[in-house]
């Protein structure tokens, strides 16, 4: 007789054992470790929420830039030391070699020829060449101070040059300018950023003075990486440190360089004070306030590269790479006639930075940011006349990465703008 019953299923294979075991052990999870893991999910979202507002924030920085302002704003900036470092030791500068490109006269528009001897103003003489490293021999115009930008009161106000870091890196170039306080003036914008706050200050050079901006460069690290403070009109932003090295504004514009407590203490004269670090270069002290002339009778010390400078005794060059790792970095000093000098390029470590400055004459002299990103010194000139808006940048060094016309929209760091004093 034929049976109408269904076939029996074939017996279950191991596959088929092994999915219902996962089945079931998915069914039988126990609570703690859904709980874990919706515990887990939810403070992952807010990271992930934290880096997406910094990533589409209003702001002029690239998308690198504010994924690493974002790990320093959220204590991870230990580990991205530690990345930059491994990166940028394995990316050092190749050891000889030409300049890829001449040195040339950088022009921003027209210029006068200055004739010191019929300037109607009190200014500072033009400094002396920039000696070139020993055993290298000089390109064209290499270590010349050449004028820059506009004549005032018949005198040059600012003059260029730039020069190789080393006698080892000779296919570098690095850029120096020297400034003459006595006619032009100098003023601090806070960042978007850095330092933080709120201020009347604009975080860009604002339309009204543009006619009269020759110059600007960036400022220091952030602040919680520059072991110093940061003053503007009255108000303390970070607590100003004693033997900390201060670029510092006076309310009639003159600028000047030392370290705080024993070059400058608060004044009512005082404008402004942004710290970075330790001074680079120190003579012990003896330049006078307001930029005035070192003392004739040899008194004052001449600059030297401060003491710990090779090992960063004492942390006081900071964490953000060491100081032996050769990456673009700036400066600023004051010389011994008062005039201030900016410096900054590639293929520089703490004390190659030093050892540039002091061939230009430096006494005094504090490192401000480093990294292409961050390091920044653009000339301005209108090309319509009396028309601010017409106001554009040149680089100093054209291989730098920010644009010319930096500090003409708001930036998020803070930076140091000059302009020509009026007669």
């Amino acid at each position: 007789m034929t049976s109408h019953l269904p076939p029996l299923p074939p017996p279950p294979t191991p596959l088929d054992e092994r999915d219902r075991a996962r089945k079931s052990s998915r069914r039988t999870l126990p609570g703690w470790a859904k709980i874990a893991g919706l515990f887990v999910g939810v403070m992952l979202l807010f990271p992930i929420g934290s880096l997406g507002k910094a990533l589409v924030a209003a702001n002029n920085l690239t998308l690198a830039e504010r994924t690493a302002e974002w790990m320093r704003d959220n204590d991870l900036g230990g580990v991205l030391n530690r990345v930059e470092a491994f990166w940028f030791s394995r990316k050092q500068p190749k050891a000889g070699g030409d300049p890829s490109r001449a040195i040339e006269a950088i022009d921003i528009g027209d210029t006068e020829i200055a004739d010191p001897s019929s300037a109607i103003v009190a200014h500072l003489p033009k400094p002396t060449n920039v000696p070139v490293p020993e055993g290298v021999t000089p390109v064209q115009n290499e270590g010349i101070w050449l004028p820059v930008g506009p004549v005032v009161g018949g005198a040059q106000a600012m003059y260029t040059t730039q020069v190789r870091p080393d006698s080892i890196h000779t296919s570098i170039l690095d850029g120096l300018v020297w400034m003459d306080p006595k006619l032009l003036r100098f003023a601090v914008h806070p960042g978007t950023q850095e330092p933080g706050g709120k201020w009347a200050v604009p975080s860009q050079v604002p339309m009204n003075g543009r006619l009269s901006l020759v110059a600007a460069f960036n400022g220091g690290f952030r602040m919680q990486d520059a072991l110093g403070g940061f003053y503007l009109d009255g108000i303390t932003h970070t607590p100003l440190r004693d033997g900390a090295a201060s670029l510092v504004v006076y309310n009639d514009g003159v600028a000047t360089v030392g370290k705080w407590g024993r070059d400058f203490t608060m004044s009512p004269e005082i404008k402004s004070v942004r710290q970075n670090l330790d001074l680079i270069v120190d003579n012990g002290g003896g330049l006078p306030k307001a930029g005035g002339n070192l003392p004739s009778d040899g008194s004052a010390n001449p600059g030297v590269p401060a003491e710990g400078l090779d090992n960063n005794a004492n942390g006081a060059w900071g964490d953000t790479l060491g100081n032996k790792v050769l990456v673009w970095r700036s400066a600023v000093c004051v010389t011994g006639s008062g005039a201030l000098i900016y410096g900054y390029g590639s293929g520089l470590g703490a004390r190659s930075l030093a050892e540039l400055l002091l061939r230009a004459g430096c006494v005094r002299a504090m490192e401000l940011d480093i990294n292409p990103a961050w390091t920044t010194f653009n000339f301005y000139a209108a090309t319509a006349f009396n028309d601010p808006a017409s106001v554009r940048g040149t680089k100093l060094l054209p291989e730098s990465e920010k644009s010319g016309n930096r500090y003409l929209s708001n930036d998020s760091r803070d930076f140091v703008a000059v302009f020509t004093r009026p007669l």
